[in-house]
């Protein structure tokens, strides 16, 4: 198709858009298989019993999908972001048959470096492909919607594999919805989802913002907007790193069963998935610096909070809290990124971006491991609620609203420290 034919929007492309929609939903699920159940296959199984040791998967998975997120943005724009995708769903293929037959934890982790593999470049394909496709209206609602599809697929399938494995045993029957949404991830990719660097091309034409001078430190630090995104992403998968390690074995200690830990585990990137419906909203009206500051805010509130908490519906409401929060972050990280790139730049400065925030995942369960390990559990939590207290005000500083027509979230005059 010649790109002169294309048009952006939602409206204009809601068949491609809605299949893009469906698909990250079953990426999102196969980090999902993992969310529930994997540290406690390591202590019962394996035997594992060190915090730092379990979290290895984590290590391993943030690394890898940080390093697959950065060259799926690099690769973008040479190979096609349908060839990416595609790629991404071939590395998972044998994940779920390792998950089921693993005989040593050395199989986990290969498997983790095949999902990291597999989330790097099958999430980062649809991200871009979705902002490509709406141009430069509705980015925060677009991006809402990817996010609310792959993180709902999170939390649904985090709730089934702990529910099946309270019913049928830890393996093998929980990893069997992992083969399913290979399988049709993998075919929906090959044979429904089209290229869109066209669309990519045709917003470039038009587009009067300029190139960035240093793709890579300008998103890393150096540009104030984008780089107080990257930091905050940073921290933001910090937390989730540990939510997805410690939180299962927080919750055991506690004397929660296998089907409760299923169910609080579950809220978290539940609320955080059907919250972007609204929030991806949110950043398309609102200064994307109030929602930045106020999620991560809201989110180091909740975390120390969560060391004092004890009962079923303490934890579950905290975790409903941390996952509005987290919504409010989400889909405001990747609308700024395109915002405030060229759309030569984009893919690339996206797949920086994710580079440092999935590294977040490694940092966050070596942090949260080793200082369990020492300390304990709720100390870890405490640190981490400090590093997001800290993240929120360092977006607070740095950033400007940017768009004139945004409407101020907060009230609080900060022009001296925009300035």
């Amino acid at each position: 198709m010649q790109k002169d034919t294309l048009e952006h929007g939602l409206k204009e492309n809601w068949k491609q858009f809605t299949l893009l929609v469906i698909v990250n939903a079953f990426v999102g699920g196969m980090v999902g298989l993992e969310r529930s159940i994997l540290p406690e296959i390591a202590e019962k199984e394996f035997g594992i019993a060190a915090t730092s040791a379990i979290l290895s998967f984590i290590v391993v998975f943030g690394i890898v999908k940080a390093i697959s997120n950065y060259y799926a943005g690099a690769l973008a724009n040479k190979f096609g972001r349908k060839n990416l995708l595609v790629l991404g769903w071939i590395f998972a293929i044998p994940i779920p048959f390792i998950l089921m037959f693993a005989e040593n934890w050395n199989w986990i982790i290969a498997a983790n470096v095949l999902l990291g593999i597999n989330q790097g470049l099958a999430w980062s394909s649809t991200v871009v492909m979705k902002i490509d496709l709406v141009g430069e209206r509705q980015r925060g609602f677009a991006m809402g919607l990817n996010e609310f599809a792959g993180y709902l697929a999170v939390g649904l399938v985090a709730w089934l594999t702990g529910w099946i494995a309270a019913e049928y045993g830890l393996r093998p029957y929980p990893f069997y919805l992992g083969i399913i949404l290979m399988v049709l991830g993998l075919l929906s990719s090959i044979f429904l989802i089209k290229d869109t660097r066209g669309h990519a091309l045709k917003e470039g034409d038009t587009s009067d913002f300029p190139l960035l001078k240093n793709i890579f430190w300008d998103t890393t630090w150096k540009d104030k907007n984008l780089g107080s995104v990257t930091q905050a992403g940073l921290i933001n998968n910090l937390n989730d790193g540990m939510a997805w390690g410690l939180f299962p074995i927080l919750l055991a200690t506690r004397g929660f069963n296998l089907e409760q830990i299923g169910i609080v585990v579950a809220v978290y990137p539940g609320v955080w998935g059907i919250g972007q419906l609204f929030t991806g909203r949110m950043a398309d009206k609102f200064c994307k610096k109030d929602m930045l500051f106020v999620g991560m805010f809201l989110q180091a509130v909740v975390l120390i909070a969560l060391v004092w908490a004890n009962t079923m519906w303490q934890f579950v409401g905290l975790m409903a809290l941390l996952g509005w929060g987290t919504a409010m972050v989400y889909p405001t990280f990747l609308a700024t990124i395109a915002e405030n790139t060229h759309p030569t730049d984009r893919a690339k400065s996206i797949g920086i971006f994710r580079l440092w925030r999935d590294m977040g995942y490694a940092v966050g369960a070596i942090l949260t491991g080793v200082i369990s390990d020492l300390i304990s559990i709720e100390a870890a939590i405490a640190i981490v609620g400090a590093l997001t207290f800290f993240s929120s005000i360092v977006i607070y500083v740095r950033m400007k609203c940017g768009e004139g027509s945004s409407v101020r979230l907060l009230r609080i005059k900060s022009s001296k420290l925009e300035s």
